[in-house]
């Protein structure tokens, strides 16, 4: 094995009730799905990661301390290779929040749920992304997650370091279902090249080359799932 992608699912802020063994929306399963078969041949493994409690819980961060530990596993399992963390809802604060993992080059957030933040001294940290690659996908009529907090954590991460990039799905909601094709395609995109050094598409190349705010409101375009199929093969015409 060469590569491997975590998928962290969502959770709540506070609880101490274990997880439903079915926690994965249909965003996150499709995305698993698609990275498992652009990656096979690549020696990708692709494993979700089943939290010990429902929730956050404060301080105890027990969402992003499974997210680590299940790094560890990875390394212990197969060892010295590269992570990429994928997370939706809370599940993409703990990809961020664990992406200072040794093992984690990569960090993908779907609609992360944050807390609000005080913009003189927010608490969320960014440090920790510092030599990661970051891709934050947000839908813009989102009503559950503060697309506009993904935004202001996304800006100040980018102060140190180059490679991160936002997408706005515009109209979609939190659980991205109007243009799951597309964010599917995007996700794939980014992690292979991330994980594999496989060529990037133009517009995550653009994103990752802008300067803010350009390169964290770039619009996800209807259609780029098809025509990122057709580049891999997947798709006939």
């Amino acid at each position: 094995m060469s590569g491997a992608v975590l998928l962290l699912p969502g959770g709540e802020e506070v609880s101490a009730r274990r997880p439903s063994p079915v926690q994965a929306t249909a965003l996150l399963r499709s995305v698993g799905r698609r990275l498992a078969r652009a990656g096979r041949a690549d020696g990708l493994v692709v494993h979700p990661v089943h939290y010990r409690y429902r929730g956050w819980n404060g301080s105890e961060a027990h969402l992003a301390a499974d997210a680590s530990w299940a790094a560890d596993e990875v390394q212990r399992r197969y060892g010295d290779i590269t992570v990429c963390l994928v997370g939706q809802d809370m599940g993409g604060r703990a990809a961020l929040r664990a992406g200072g993992h040794e093992t984690v080059n990569s960090v993908v957030a779907l609609a992360p749920w944050l807390p609000e933040d005080d913009v003189a001294a927010p608490d969320e940290p960014v440090k920790q992304l510092a030599g990661r690659r970051v891709l934050i996908v947000h839908g813009t009529n989102d009503e559950r997650t503060d697309p506009e907090l993904s935004f202001r954590l996304a800006a100040r991460a980018k102060k140190a370091n180059r490679e991160v990039c936002r997408f706005e799905v515009h109209t979609d909601g939190h659980g991205l279902h109007a243009y799951r094709e597309e964010v599917v395609c995007l996700v794939a995109d980014f992690a292979m090249g991330a994980l594999f050094g496989r060529p990037l598409s133009r517009p995550v190349e653009d994103a990752l080359a802008a300067p803010p705010p350009i390169g964290l409101r770039m619009p996800l375009a209807a259609g780029f799932g098809r025509s990122l199929r057709k580049r891999q093969g997947l798709v006939r015409g």
